[in-house]
């Protein structure tokens, strides 16, 4: 029996180079996994979309959502639409996970001067700058990320959101005139530009995929997802079994 196909499923951006570097990761992770088809899909802005997709894939589908948290695109899209295909199930996102951590603090190392000016000290926080959303597990996985990425860092994480929820990213800044602004999001496009006007002058750093070489951690994370989910699929389609959610960490 053949692999499930790993349907990677991203939010989709107008932003052409956010789009190219999402593109590298599905490659990268295709390049990784020679036995799995991969394919990828979207949920708004960019086509093929993942609604229309999945239901002209035969056979078994594990659906890896290129999201950084849980909320509506999760819950409500990627597994509305797994719901009607019997053979479909859907991964947890990628976040919160250590690897995305190890990710932020390389982003982070590459933009803290290596000897502290007049406006950044060793103990001066980091602020997690998220997307945000009103669905209450997203605001449990970010709470989730900023403790991971402060153990990483062993200094304090304070976040933001850039919507949806409060603190906002300038309120944040006017908390903490010192911080160094950590970006997670996965690619350049409209959340990050909203990031870049909400903190003029500041140091930000490049989402978690910057545009270069496609980090080792991201490509694993995806496998994992997959993995995870695909052993989930195949117990689920054994005589009897029933098909359980994936848990949100792994």
């Amino acid at each position: 029996m053949s692999r499930p196909i790993l349907l990677a499923v991203s939010h989709g951006t107008s932003d052409a180079e956010g789009a190219r570097a999402i593109s590298d990761l599905v490659g990268a992770v295709a390049a990784a996994m020679p036995e799995v088809e991969v394919r990828s899909a979207f949920v708004d802005v960019q086509q093929p979309d993942a609604a229309d997709l999945l239901p002209t894939i035969d056979g078994p589908v594990v659906i890896v959502p290129l999201l950084l948290s849980r909320g509506f695109h999760v819950h409500h899209d990627l597994h509305g639409m797994a719901a009607k295909k019997a053979d479909a199930v859907v991964s947890a996102p990628m976040g919160p996970d250590p690897r995305l951590a190890e990710v932020l603090a390389e982003r982070l190392s590459e933009t803290l001067p290596t000897v502290p000016d007049s406006t950044h000290t060793e103990d001066a926080p980091v602020i997690l700058a998220v997307a945000g959303s009103r669905d209450p597990a997203s605001l449990t996985d970010a709470e989730a990320m900023a403790s991971l990425l402060s153990l990483r860092l062993g200094r304090r994480v304070e976040l933001a959101y850039l919507a949806a929820r409060e603190p906002d990213l300038a309120h944040a800044l006017r908390e903490h005139p010192d911080a160094v602004v950590s970006t997670y999001l996965l690619a350049r496009g409209f959340f990050f530009d909203l990031t870049l006007r909400q903190a003029p002058g500041r140091r930000v750093t490049a989402p978690l995929l910057d545009g270069t070489t496609v980090p080792q951690p991201l490509i694993d994370l995806v496998i994992a997802r997959y993995e995870g989910a695909s052993e989930q699929l195949l117990t689920a389609q054994s005589p009897g079994a029933a098909l359980t959610p994936e848990p949100a960490q792994s």
